[in-house]
This record gives structure tokens, C-alpha cells and sequence, in this order.
């Protein structure tokens, strides 16, 4: 069944209540979109029994009537495939050129006084800026601009090309060598302090005439001599460490014992500069090959790190999942996955396969991505890099990188019972990140992005337990940058598949088409709730509002349209209950007994359907009232729905599922729903998955969830100051149930993601009351520009 389809048959058969919708094909004679047109709905306020029905068209502004719900409109359909054609074309990593990696490879002699590599010159004379520096074109940079800019020049220089370029770039140095010390530290460039003063000392051999006594230099190489002393050279010599990253900055090296911590592929930990150097002091078979092949890749220039692809592989699986996008890609999202596991280790990864050094950035992010797709991966990976109760990214760094910890932290809120190196990192990296917010000292050494402070402050305040998909994104689609996001390397480069406008813009619509379908189900689910007078079983506007916010932040698809209003309605009916029926065990098994005798009834009197009939007429003599008869008719309106959506009948299994809780229920009235959502929501799925009921894990999570239910409950009327101890238990209880989910990928996957999924909504209204307004409004209301 096509979404379009779907979208519009959820819409039709739950417009009830007197609403005038049409369906119009748009402009476009595709049937991929469609506009919906309302009419009807009055200017003024409308007031039905004495309470305002909430007017989202208000907020929107004059044509809000006129909305676009075609979930696969032509935009979006030709989006998605321009992004499918760049995941399916991943390879060793899109990354842009380095002018001061491409100035190391320029330098090398073909052995005849000639360079060995005479497209990189070219390269670098055709790519001066026009204020005669080199670096990034897009965002200026001392760091980046002066150490790439006396690359260039001495790599000129040192053939005695292109004089008149080599002199403007003189001039460009000596103009601006003195404002580095303006820059923040966090944003030098990696290696700066050990690779610019080497380049400087080049620079004097040939006779450049740039002023190496300027003040700032001292501070350069005092950092350079700090650096040195962390990794001892001995220890370099014996084991991979960062500096093979950086060796054009070092000398007096044991290049016989290098060369035997070479990578696979003939680099020194994947750095052409690194590589080049190495070369002009071995003449290396293996070092040549790389160059070669990283010039051939990228036409002439080399970028300053490659191969990326590990980085390159998880760092989009992320934006396409935060972003709220990720399942128009499932099959490649999972190629991506499976590339990333078949390269990790129990140390841990870094940016390029089968390297010897390992991060904790990449591991982290993988290691996040991979556990929550239901990969097996050890927690024990993060002692590599935990000593003495704190955690680092390499050894022997010279300070702590922001996005590093932040990765950990999200990482570590993944754990699982007995998992204590994780609960270690979450407790040490939240410290770090609370520290560093607190200091307004958000940035980062690896990255300049839009809003890294928005993004750890959403992280911090919304925990993973609580941080529900629609609420997520809806923030994240703000803080990325797209294509404006520059990372920080040896010199600034740019990761065109994993920071691209295309996802932007895709993320943005997608957003917009599903929050319009949303406003449309709280129009009906309004005048459902007016209908049937359930504010006169106790239930609050705001409490709709809040039940059907929390299925919509949730199950948020267009084409999940049945699985989203069963969760919205069978809260709200689970607060009627409670508060019309819940005090007294004889209220409560009245209304059981009610139930329970209607059901006896409409059996007998074949009041259901089938394949040869359809009927939602009831013989009088089984008529239900009161609030049996709402929950009745609207269980039946949902059976039909599903029916004329999926042709399956499922009236029998709500009314069991129903009728199970509700036996429960009237024993002592304190009985979790959590099991009852998610049965429900199973049942309107496409797939039959209600074998699973009987399954032994359904019911450990149908406790867990329960008891996470009651604990939300009783948290939202205790004082702040009484809380700590509670929401401990209630972490005890998800850190269970996401090892349950987690750890075990079979056919029961989706059932089991069904019940993290309600976990996680119990949890944010449990924990995230003071957001919930401002939450409700921006996710619900406001479109995103």
C-alpha cells in the first residue's frame, strides 16, 4: 500500500465529526502529492461544552488551511534519491584538499632535480586566494591560512617557480603573523605547534624572508617542546602513537624503526604530509604508492588526512538519524553499519580502516550507532582509553577535545547492567561537558560548528532515557550547520557527505509534511475527545494535548498515521478510567464487570467483522454507556480502521488486551499501562507480530515497563528535592529494558524497539515537565524555516 494512499485513508476514516476535508490532487498530476483543504473551522474561537478547542491554524497565519501532507511528494521523492546515489557511493572518504599537505608532496625530488610530483605545483599555483594566502576559501583562519600559505611558498620557493605568487604570499605572512595570538587555542590546527616551527626552520634554508623572531613564535615552540616530552621518542619508536601523524614537524628519527610502524596502505597513520616527509628520508616503495594514489584521487592536490572512511561511514549514519531522515535509507544505513563492524576491534577505531591507532571520538560514535542497530559490541573497548579514572582520546595529548567527550557521553548512556567503564565515562564526561558550559568554553579543537553549545546543552538537559525522536530532531535541524560545519585538521577541510545541504533541506520538508499530518490528527483527536464528553470523565485539555504530543514526538511517520492515534487515545482513556473509577475496588470492578459483559454479549450476537461482512452497528440489546461505551465505540472505530487500512481483523485482541489490563487494573488500581500501549500499537501495525505476546521476553519487558509507568507516575507528584533516589530506580529499570531491546536482534526487534519506545515516553514526562510546553509548541506548532 503506497504512503500517499495511507496518509489520506487515515484521514478520511477518522474525520467523524463533521469536518469538511477534500482531497485534491496538487499541481502536479504525479499522485505522489496531494493537498489537503479544510474548510469549516471558524475564525473566532470556537467553544464546544465550555472549553476552547485549541486552534493550531492560528498559529500558523492565513494560509494555514491549506496544507501539504503528501509524505512522498515529488521534492522529497528526487531528494531522497540524490542521497541514496551519495550512500551508495561511499568509498574511501570525500574530504577537500589540503594546500599544505599538497605543498609536502610538491617538495619531493624525482631524483633529477625535478618535482616528482608536478601536478600538486600546479595545483597550488592555480589555488592562491586573492588576498594572496591559502587555506580554506569560505572561512578565514590565521592558523590555517599562515601555515598553508608558507607551505605553498616554500614548496614554490624550493623550484624557484611562480616568484611574483611567492612574494605576495610573503607579504600576506609577514601582515598577519602577529594576530594568531587573537585565535582561540582550541581552533589551532592538529600538530600545529609541532609542524610550523619545522616549516619555519625550512623556510630560513632557502632564505625566505618572514620575521622569525615575532613574539608569538615563542609561545609556538614552547608548546612544540611540551608536546615532544608527552610521547617520549623511545615510545615512538616502539608502538603507533599520533605522532607518525606529524612526523614532518620532528628530526633525528630511527627511520628503520618507523618504517615497521608503517600503515597498510604505506602512510604514516594516514597523513600525506607525514608520508611525504617519510619519503624524502627513505625513498619508501610503500610511501610512494600511497602518494600516488592519494594525488591520482584528487586530481593533483592531496587533502591533509586519507583515507576517512570509517569517519566518513558513521558520521552520516549520525546526521541522517538525528535529523529525523534515516529511514528513507534503512539498506544503506545498514551497509554503512556493516562496513564500520567488520573494521572494529576490541581497541576501539580511529578515522581509517586497519589503523594501529585507535580514538575515543570514532570509537564512541561507533560504538553508539553500531549497540543501538543491534551489533555486539563490548563495552570493555573504552578501558583503552580510561586511566586513573579519566578518559582521554589518544595517549599523550595535549588537551582535551570537546566533541570527543561529548561522543563518549552519548555513547555511555547506552550501557548496560554491570557495564561500570560506562557508567564511569558518563559520570566523567558529563563533569567535563557541565565544566566547560559552565566556563562558556564550547569549542572544540576538531570542528567549528553552528551551535556545538546548543547541542551539548540539549544533550545534557534532555537525557538519551528521555529524548524522544521528533524532539530530537526537531532541535538538531537547527544546530546543524550543512555544509557550513569546517573541521579542524592539520588545516581546515570540509566532509561534503557528512555536513550537505541536500540533507538539510530534505530533513526540513520532511519535517514540515509530517508535522502538518500531525495537526490534522489533533484536529479529529479534539473533536474526538469533545464527542464524547471525556472532560466529564476527568481528563484536562492539557492532558490530550500532552497525550497526543507524546505518540506524535514518538511514532512521528505519516505512514504510522493508526499506531500513533491508538497510543494518543488509549492514554487518554487510561486517564478517564482512573480518574472517574480508580479510587474503590467496587468502582473498579463495576466497571471491569461492564466491560467484561458487553464483550459476552457483542460475541453472541456476532457483532464483529470479517471477510464477508463489515458492520459498526451493534444490537441495542448490547449497547454499552458511559465511559464502557466510549472505550467501546472507540475500540471498534479503530478495528475498522485498521480493517479497511490492512484487512485484518483485530476487534478480539483489543478487546483482550483491554480486557486483561482492566482485570488487573481493578485489583488494587495501581496498575502500570505501559504493557497496554504497547500492545496496541502492535496490533495496528502492518505485520502480525501478536505471537510475540506469549513470547518469554515480551513478558520481562511488559514488568519492566509497567513498573517504569509507576514510577513516572509517582515521580510527577513528588518535590524536586524528594526525587533523586526514585529516578534512580526508574534508571535502574530502563538500563534493564535497553539491555533487553539491545542485545538481542531477532524477528522480536521491532515489538522490543515498541517498548523502549513507551519507556522513553514515560520517562520524559516524567522528567522533562519544566520542557514540556515549550516542547509541545515548537514540535507540534512552529514550522520549521
Amino acid at each position: 500500500m503506497s504512503l500517499q494512499y495511507y496518509a489520506l485513508n487515515s484521514i478520511q476514516s477518522n474525520n467523524l465529526f463533521g469536518t469538511k476535508t477534500t482531497v485534491s490532487p496538487s499541481s502536479s498530476s504525479s499522485l505522489s502529492s496531494y493537498v489537503l483543504k479544510i474548510s469549516g473551522y471558524p475564525k473566532s474561537q470556537e467553544i464546544q461544552h465550555e472549553i476552547p478547542l485549541i486552534q493550531w491554524q492560528q498559529l500558523q497565519g492565513d494560509d494555514a488551511p491549506q496544507i501539504s501532507v503528501g509524505s512522498y511528494d515529488i521534492a522529497i521523492e528526487e531528494a531522497v534519491k540524490r542521497v541514496k546515489s551519495i550512500l551508495r557511493n561511499l568509498s574511501d572518504g570525500e574530504i577537500t584538499i589540503s594546500a599544505y599537505d599538497t605543498a609536502w608532496v610538491a617538495l619531493i625530488d624525482a631524483g633529477d632535480e625535478t618535482p616528482a610530483f608536478p601536478s600538486a605545483v600546479k595545483w597550488i599555483a592555480n589555488n592562491q586566494l586573492s588576498d594572496s594566502s591559502w587555506g580554506d576559501a569560505h572561512l578565514f583562519s590565521y592558523h590555517d591560512r599562515l601555515i598553508n600559505t608558507l607551505a605553498c611558498v616554500v614548496a614554490l620557493t624550493s623550484w624557484n617557480l611562480f616568484p611574483h605568487q611567492c612574494h605576495k604570499g610573503i607579504m600576506f605572512f609577514r601582515e598577519n603573523i602577529g594576530k594568531l595570538e587573537e585565535e582561540d587555542d582550541e581552533h589551532m590546527p592538529i600538530g600545529f605547534e609541532v609542524a610550523f616551527p619545522s616549516l619555519l626552520e625550512i623556510a630560513r634554508g632557502i632564505n625566505i624572508d618572514v620575521p622569525y623572531d615575532s613574539p608569538v613564535l615563542k609561545d609556538i615552540y614552547a608548546k612544540k617542546e611540551l608536546k615532544l616530552t608527552r610521547i617520549p621518542k623511545e615510545i615512538m619508536h616502539k608502538i603507533p602513537t599520533t605522532l607518525l601523524h606529524s612526523l614532518e614537524g620532528m628530526r633525528d628519527l630511527d627511520w628503520e624503526k618507523l618504517l615497521k610502524l608503517q600503515c597498510q596502505d604505506g602512510s604514516f597513520l594516514f597523513s600525506p604530509s607525514s608520508t611525504a616527509f617519510a619519503f624524502m628520508q627513505t625513498r619508501d616503495s610503500k610511501c610512494l604508492g600511497y602518494l600516488r594514489n592519494a594525488v591520482k584521487r584528487f586530481n593533483g592536490g592531496v587533502p591533509n588526512v586519507f583515507p576517512v572512511d570509517l569517519f566518513e561511514h558513521i558520521w552520516i549514519v549520525d546526521r541522517l538519524q538525528r535529523l529525523g531522515i534515516s529511514r528513507y535509507f534503512e539498506e544503506e544505513i545498514k551497509e554503512c553499519l556493516d562496513y564500520v563492524h567488520r573494521y572494529w576491534t576490541d581497541k576501539g577505531i580511529c578515522w581509517a580502516r586497519c589503523s594501529h591507532v585507535q580514538d575515543i571520538d570514532d570509537t564512541a560514535m561507533a560504538f553508539r550507532l553500531l549497540r543501538l542497530n543491534g551489533y555486539k559490541v563490548s563495552a570493555d573497548v573504552f578501558k583503552v582509553f580510561e586511566k586513573e579514572g579519566e578518559f582521554f582520546c589518544f595517549a599523550g595529548q595535549s588537551n582535551q577535545a570537546v566533541t570527543g567527550m561529548f561522543n563518549l557521553y552519548r555513547a555511555s548512556q547506552l550501557a548496560f547492567p554491570r557495564e561500570e567503564i560506562l557508567k564511569n565515562a558518563q559520570e566523567f564526561s558529563s563533569k567535563y561537558l557541565q565544566h566547560k558550559q559552565e566556563k562558556g568554553e564550547l569549542l572544540d579543537k576538531w570542528i567549528i560548528m553552528k551551535d556545538l553549545p546548543g547541542e551539548i546543552g540539549f544533550a545534557l538537559e534532555i537525557p538519551w532515557y528521555a529524548s524522544l525522536p521528533r524532539v530530537e530532531t526537531r532541535f538538531y535541524i537547527e544546530q546543524y550547520g550543512g555544509e557550513n560545519d569546517v573541521w579542524i585538521g592539520k588545516t581546515l577541510y570540509r566532509m561534503p557527505y557528512v555536513n550537505n545541504n541536500e540533507y538539510l533541506e530534505l530533513a526540513k520538508q520532511d519535517y514540515n509534511n509530517c508535522q502538518a499530518l500531525h495537526q490534522l490528527e489533533w484536529d479529529t483527536f479534539q473533536k474526538w475527545y469533545e464527542e464524547n464528553w471525556l472532560s466529564e470523565w476527568g481528563v484536562s485539555r492539557s492532558e490530550l494535548l500532552e497525550c497526543y504530543y507524546l505518540a506524535a514526538a514518538t511514532i512521528f511517520e505519516a505512514e504510522r498515521s493508526h499506531e500513533r492515534m491508538v497510543w494518543a487515545k488509549s492514554s487518554v482513556l487510561v486517564k478517564a478510567i482512573f480518574s472517574s473509577f480508580g479510587e474503590s475496588y467496587d468502582s473498579r470492578r463495576s466497571f471491569f464487570d461492564q466491560f467484561r459483559n458487553y464483550i459476552a454479549n457483542a460475541r453472541q450476537s456476532d457483532h464483529h467483522f470479517n471477510n464477508r461482512s463489515i458492520r459498526l452497528d451493534r444490537p441495542r440489546s448490547v449497547q454499552a454507556s458511559g465511559l464502557v461505551g466510549i472505550l467501546i465505540r472507540t475500540l471498534n472505530q479503530i478495528s475498522f480502521d485498521h480493517y479497511m487500512s490492512h484487512g485484518r481483523d483485530v476487534i478480539s485482541l483489543l478487546y483482550q488486551s483491554w480486557g486483561g489490563w482492566l482485570e488487573k487494573w481493578k485489583l488494587d488500581g495501581n496498575e502500570g499501562h505501559g504493557e497496554l500501549l504497547v500492545k496496541m500499537i502492535i496490533l495496528m501495525k502492518n505485520n502480525d507480530l501478536t505471537n510475540f505476546f506469549t513470547h518469554p521476553r515480551f513478558g520481562r519487558l511488559s514488568e519492566i515497563i509497567n513498573r517504569i509507568n509507576l514510577i513516572a507516575q509517582y515521580l510527577k507528584t513528588m518535590r524536586n528535592d524528594k526525587k533523586e533516589k526514585t529516578v534512580k530506580r526508574m534508571e535502574n529499570e530502563m538500563e534493564q529494558m535497553v539491555e533487553l531491546v539491545l542485545l538481542e536482534v531477532d524477528t522480536f526487534r521491532d515489538v522490543s524497539i515498541t517498548f523502549l519506545d513507551v519507556a522513553k515516553a514515560f520517562y520524559y514526562s516524567a522528567s522533562c515537565g519544566d520542557h514540556l510546553q515549550t516542547h509541545i509548541d515548537k514540535i507540534l506548532f512552529q514550522k520549521v524555516l
